[in-house]
């Protein structure tokens, strides 16, 4: 192991003698259980920090330029779907909260939001707890792909995080506004939000967004990654200082005081995932407390596979997990681990290489690992499936469709509510705290056959 990460870091030094890129990793998961050939989120960055420009046409988070076409022989043969257990029948339990009487897709008319999705009930001892999904989306920069996923939630009143890239309420020309810890005035490694209209359209759809009932967190600003990996307390709180800054008083700074209000209260900011899944938590969580969050979508966890949730010093950490992708299970594969993060996919499929060809492989594979996901999970200790997401077109776009056909199938099965961080962390304090413990203490799903 050690011998090929001597080797990893010689072939990243040539690739910056030659090109004058950095590949970034943060975090390694390399660890005994999930085996060495696991990345967590990467991103190219140039050794200054500069931009790769702002989001891409469509609002996509920018994280990296087009990569070069296929490298031959890196991508993977298809491979039969996984056996998908089918749930057995159950009636769904009907939610405790408030009625609402709007169609699915129909945002109330007062201005209000919609109730949550899922029963507030406590459980009895032994009883099965719901199977809970929560989809999450890195920088939701893009208005086709957040109205697409409000779309394929509404027919099950299904729920979603939505973690925005803060800068994306600045447009183009307020760049000097913002000042990364330790960074240069005006640059960022995401973009910002592009024109008056662009950021007004993202402000209309985040309210529509929000009063369906779904989440939204931060992912930060800057999407620095070496830099946001090393800062301080003080500099976090600086960075997420900006970003509610941002949030809170868009319309002052961008000078638009006849656009439409951002309906959304910064209070209902409780949490976020870092870009690149960067950063110390022993400097992260005293900011997220001093901010009044509750939650963090960033951590790794110390073992393979799917869990409940743990509170740490305050804060419920929902990691992005390393399970058993049954598409990766071939020969030439060291394992069949992967962080279940789009990105990740990606780099362990074909080093990130941009290949448009194989994106119904790539979709596959990721559908197939969701699945199974899912299936390991409600027939198993029912702990809450996380599907980590960005709106870009990746690849020839192979991941959106996954995360929306995964949605389709899923949601509003039996028992079963993809709903948001905060409902399910407001489901699981409702709990005894014996059961939750019960349910804690499950051995993890999904780590393989």
């Amino acid at each position: 192991m050690k011998h090929t990460k001597w080797l990893v870091l010689g072939l990243v030094l040539a690739l910056v003698a030659v090109t004058g890129v950095l590949i970034y990793q943060n975090r390694s998961t390399d660890t005994s259980a999930a085996g060495s050939d696991l990345v967590t989120e990467t991103v190219v960055v140039t050794p200054t920090a500069e931009l790769y420009g702002k989001p891409s046409a469509d609002g996509t988070e920018s994280l990296a330029p087009d990569a070069p076409t296929s490298v031959p022989g890196t991508s993977i043969s298809p491979v039969p779907a996984s056996p998908s257990a089918t749930p057995a029948s159950s009636a769904t339990p009907e939610v405790s909260a408030a009625p609402s009487s709007l169609a699915p897709g129909q945002v109330p008319a007062d201005g209000s939001r919609k109730p949550t999705n899922i029963p507030m009930t406590k459980l009895k001892p032994g009883e099965k707890a719901p199977q809970f999904i929560i989809f999450s989306f890195d920088g939701v920069g893009s208005s086709e792909k957040i109205n697409a996923f409000m779309d394929a939630a509404a027919p099950t009143n299904s729920r979603m995080d939505g973690f925005l890239t803060d800068l994306y309420l600045l447009t183009d020309d307020k760049a000097d506004l913002y000042t990364a810890p330790g960074g240069t005035k005006g640059k960022a490694a995401a973009g910002f939000g592009g024109d008056a209209a662009e950021v007004i359209k993202r402000v209309n759809d985040l309210n529509k967004f929000y009063a369906l009932g779904n989440e939204v967190g931060t992912h930060y600003n800057g999407h620095f990654c070496e830099l946001g990996a090393n800062w301080s307390t003080d500099q976090w709180n600086n960075e997420i200082d900006q970003a509610m800054d941002f949030f809170q008083n868009w319309k002052k700074l961008d000078n638009l005081p006849d656009a439409p209000d951002l309906a959304i209260p910064v209070s209902e900011i409780k949490g976020g995932r870092t870009p690149c899944l960067a950063g110390r938590f022993d400097q992260l969580t005293p900011a997220w407390k001093k901010h009044g969050w509750t939650y963090d979508s960033s951590g790794e966890n110390k073992f393979t596979g799917i869990a409940w949730p743990q509170q740490e010093d305050g804060i419920w950490q929902f990691p992005i997990p390393t399970v058993y992708s049954p598409g990766f299970d071939v020969p030439g594969w060291k394992n069949p681990l992967v962080k279940a993060m789009d990105y990740n996919f990606w780099a362990k499929f074909n080093n990130a290489v941009n290949d448009p060809s194989s994106q119904p492989q790539m979709t596959k594979i990721v559908a197939d690992t969701y699945s199974y996901m899912y299936d390991q999970a409600y027939n198993g200790n029912r702990a809450p499936v996380i599907v980590a997401n960005h709106f870009n077109n990746w690849n020839g776009n192979s991941f959106n469709p996954a995360a929306l056909q995964f949605m389709s199938e899923k949601c509003g099965q039996p028992d079963t509510y993809c709903a948001t961080f905060g409902d399910v962390i407001s489901w699981m304090q409702l709990q005894d705290p014996a059961v939750l413990k019960s349910l804690q203490d499950a051995a993890p799903v999904a780590a393989g056959p």
